[in-house]
């Protein structure tokens, strides 16, 4: 199980989020607490694959820091095959 004690943005960040992608920072926090896909990249560094309560299908990485502090560096709409991905290992249409 993943937990998850907190999220550290920043202006700069959470603002680069949502002007090139598009994405709050709520919408990116709840992409940790609707059933997501996580990948360990290295060391404290992560991918996330999730769909949003919206139906919005998300991609992100991220750094875990210590306390369990989430510090997202990128969030997106995932890409075609990034949607395959997570179909396939979710086992259906989601």
């Amino acid at each position: 199980m993943f937990i998850i004690k907190g999220f550290e943005w920043d202006e700069s960040n959470a603002e680069k989020n949502l002007l090139k992608h598009n994405v709050t920072t709520q919408e990116a926090e709840e992409t940790f607490f609707t059933d997501p896909i996580v990948f360990r990249v290295r060391k404290n560094l992560y991918y996330i694959y999730s769909v949003t309560e919206s139906g919005r299908h998300l991609f992100g990485f991220f750094f875990l820091k210590p306390g369990r502090v989430v510090r997202v560096i990128s969030i997106r709409d995932m890409e075609k095959k990034e949607r395959r991905l997570y179909k396939e290992r979710k086992g259906g249409d989601r």
